[in-house]
């Protein structure tokens, strides 16, 4: 079980005025807190390189129980978790977020009832992917990801209306990679034999006409990274992350 708080970033010490305009990112985390870690990382080193030394990113964080997400998801009630959600997002724009980050691609299947909670805006994982795929002008990849997001419609669709077909490991395959995700990935743990496996999962894809490998879940680079792979791979958790700060950046 992890534990519901709520965090402030820290802010640089030494500010410049084009700093001071950056907007604040809310990021509903939690689901993992594995996954957490890698955006506030990725968000802090934007930040440092974007303003120099000493300089972190304005976030706000709300953690929720991963044990309580994951039961939820598990007897499908998607109407509980939308509840969950929408209350996290409420309590970062309280706080003072002026975007919303949610920090896993399955939670995105409740970004409708979290949207319409609140009044600021909340970056799409799959929109942020799709740019990136399209830049590349790939017409069909691969989706690695929790058994929701492969199998569910919520992120294939937003691809599709770009332009982008998708297709998915076989039904033995998503349980194999399911069962990494959270039996290891959510908690840290990086076997060879489980990439080895995702390797071969991922080269099946490529087989069946995949031009690139959508990374679908936040964990999973820690597992995988592109020197692993001979076609492009996409890592969500950085494209989303980046997608967050440049959203949050004033002009």
């Amino acid at each position: 079980m992890s534990c519901k708080i709520l965090l402030t970033g820290n802010i640089a010490k030494f500010s410049n005025n084009k700093f001071n305009e950056m907007q604040t990112i809310g990021l509903i985390g939690g689901i993992t807190p594995q996954s957490t870690i890698m955006y506030y990382q990725i968000l802090n080193d934007l930040a440092e390189k974007e303003f120099g030394e000493f300089h972190s990113c304005k976030l706000i964080i709300n953690s929720v129980d991963f044990a309580e997400i994951s039961k939820l998801q598990k007897v499908n009630r998607w109407d509980e978790l939308d509840k969950i959600m929408s209350d996290a997002a409420q309590s970062l724009e309280r706080a003072g977020a002026n975007v919303i980050l949610i920090c896993a691609n399955t939670m995105h299947l409740t970004i409708d009832a979290v949207r319409e909670a609140i009044s600021i805006p909340v970056v799409h994982i799959a929109d942020a992917t799709a740019e990136e795929i399209k830049k590349q002008k790939l017409s069909k990849v691969g989706l690695l990801g929790t058994k929701y997001t492969m199998e569910k419609d919520f992120y294939k669709d937003i691809l599709k209306s770009n332009g982008i077909d998708v297709v998915i490991p076989n039904e033995k395959e998503r349980i194999v990679i399911n069962e990494v995700i959270y039996n290891e990935l959510s908690k840290g743990i990086l076997k060879k034999e489980s990439k080895a496996l995702y390797l071969e999962i991922i080269n099946s894809l490529i087989l069946r006409g995949a031009e690139g490998i959508i990374l679908g879940c936040t964990e999973i680079p820690l597992l995988i990274e592109q020197k692993d792979v001979k076609a492009p791979i996409y890592d969500t958790t950085t494209i989303h992350a980046l997608k967050g700060y440049r959203r949050a950046l004033i002009n």
